[in-house]
């Protein structure tokens, strides 16, 4: 996959490992649900990221977020706008100050409006040209709204 991060397309370092799968890699995501389980052991990952599905209540990890340094917030369908909201609390109300980065279903025409709202990298799809991708995130010169990036 291919992966934007500060308008610059760069090597992914980090992966997904699923709940079943032994833990292998340097840079590992897991899920809310594997990170409850294995919380202890976990917590002694050096580069570790959670996978967070649009569902989450943010409120219940935020005292987690120091573990992390990275947090995946996942589309299942691109109407789901909850990962918007989700990226503006981790940065306001929580500081979450690491990499905050989208994956899933969503739409070039979502990344400007994501960047605005604290989302500072993006897992593209297959069908996703990453230069026009980029370019996208300059598509509007005035805001109307405060930023939080």
């Amino acid at each position: 996959m291919q992966l934007i991060k500060e308008k610059k397309i760069i090597q992914d370092n980090w992966e997904y490992i699923f709940d079943e799968t032994p833990l292998k890699a340097d840079y590992i995501i897991v899920s809310l649900v594997r990170w409850q389980q294995e919380r202890d052991q976990l917590s002694k990952v050096k580069h570790l990221g959670l996978r967070l599905e649009p569902d989450v209540v943010l409120e219940e990890i935020a005292d987690d977020l120091v573990y992390f340094q990275l947090i995946e917030l996942y589309f299942p369908v691109f109407t789901d706008g909850r990962a918007f909201t989700h990226a503006r609390v981790l940065r306001s109300r929580y500081g979450f100050e690491g990499d905050i980065r989208v994956s899933g279903d969503y739409m070039r025409d979502q990344v400007y409006y994501l960047s605005r709202v604290g989302v500072s990298s993006f897992e593209l799809n297959d069908q996703d040209n990453a230069e026009e991708v980029i370019k996208s995130m300059d598509d509007f010169s005035v805001d109307y709204q405060d930023s939080i990036a």
